[in-house]
């Protein structure tokens, strides 16, 4: 039953990024493209889709958040963690780096492969790749040093 949830919602989301062209570059790059204010080019439509985004997350939470436990799920998976540090920055700054250079972050690439977009597949393979790189290296780098922190047993 969660794997179909799970299916239903991401295939809504991907529909809905699909109706409101969130799945297209240029218009997110007309967006992000602040020097185009002065030329009269800038498009606003993805600040009020987030806009929108938004206001639906927090009334959904809201809901959710009374609830004892989650419908699907025997406890709520909530996020511990409130500091900033230097992965969560870095990290931050390469999403929005890839972002701006390339119009594409992960929800709507995944969307725009099920168009045939074929700038969308290599984005999509390239963030995969990055991924396995990123865990290959540097997860199994973090594991490797807790392991020598511990003391011997």
């Amino acid at each position: 039953m969660r794997l179909f949830v799970a299916f239903v919602t991401g295939s809504l989301f991907g529909v809905g990024l699909t109706v409101s062209h969130m799945i297209d570059p240029p218009k997110i790059l007309s967006f992000l493209d602040v020097a185009a204010i002065a030329r009269g080019a800038w498009d606003p439509s993805l600040a009020l889709v987030m806009a929108g985004a938004l206001t639906v997350t927090y009334v959904g939470y809201a809901l959710a958040l009374r609830r004892r436990q989650p419908l699907l799920a025997p406890a709520f998976a909530l996020p511990t963690r409130r500091d900033i540090d230097v992965r969560l920055v870095a990290g931050s700054a390469l999403f929005g780096l890839g972002w701006g250079l390339v119009g594409f972050c992960p929800g709507p690439a995944l969307a725009a492969v099920a168009t045939g977009s074929g700038k969308a597949l290599v984005f999509v393979a390239a963030m995969l790749s990055g991924m396995g790189f990123y865990r290959h290296f540097f997860e199994r780098a973090v594991v490797v040093a807790s392991r020598k922190k511990k003391p011997p047993a």
